[in-house]
């Protein structure tokens, strides 16, 4: 009996685990919209990445990570209460620059992320900049193969939320598209085209 419990346990965690595998080839980037119970919607997105967990951490967790997918500027201060700092022109520091508070994290495996809302962010984002959070997740599937889940917290129920939701997820998705090149292939995204 107990190896029969043990077999249907593996069953119904390995099948879960192989569905996600085979989708990962035919869909590497994908974005959902969930509603929790207090009417707040979650940006969920995952990306696999074909790389080891390190090589992907090291994209989120130095300056030279960020420059390569995310932004032509970065410097990162990774600590608890540290910083991640992007600018997509100008100078660190300048008007232009977006600040990521790093609330926490482990390293290799998780990454927790407030925005700092500035003046250039609409204004239903200032009104909840306290909700505001990402949770990043890194699992390595397998050897060379790594899951970024990430899950974008505190946005509200409204018709401003709604075409929010629309432009991050476009917006992310083409941010992750240049992770993703960034880091199986080696090709920084060309910030001087």
């Amino acid at each position: 009996m107990p190896f029969r419990l043990f077999t249907l346990m593996l069953l119904v965690l390995w099948v879960p685990i192989s569905v996600a595998i085979a989708q990962s080839a035919a869909n590497p980037i994908a974005s959902e919209v969930r509603m929790t119970d207090a009417n707040e919607r979650i940006l969920i997105q995952t990306v696999w990445v074909d790389a080891p967990v390190e090589a992907v951490w090291n994209a989120y967790a130095t300056a030279e990570g960020w420059m390569g997918w995310a932004a032509p500027l970065a410097e990162v201060d990774l600590r608890i209460g540290g910083t991640i700092l992007t600018a997509y022109s100008g100078e660190i520091g300048g008007p232009e620059t977006n600040t990521l508070h790093i609330i926490n994290y482990v390293p290799r495996e998780l990454l927790t992320l407030k925005a700092d809302i500035s003046r250039n962010w609409p204004e239903v984002l200032k009104q909840d900049a306290d909700n505001l959070s990402n949770v990043i997740l890194f699992d390595e599937i397998e050897v060379g193969q790594t899951l970024i889940t990430s899950y974008g917290m505190g946005y509200g129920d409204s018709p401003e939320y709604e075409q929010l939701m629309q432009f991050f997820i476009q917006a992310n998705e083409g941010l992750y598209a240049g992770l993703k090149r960034y880091v199986e292939d080696g090709e920084p995204v060309d910030w001087n085209p």
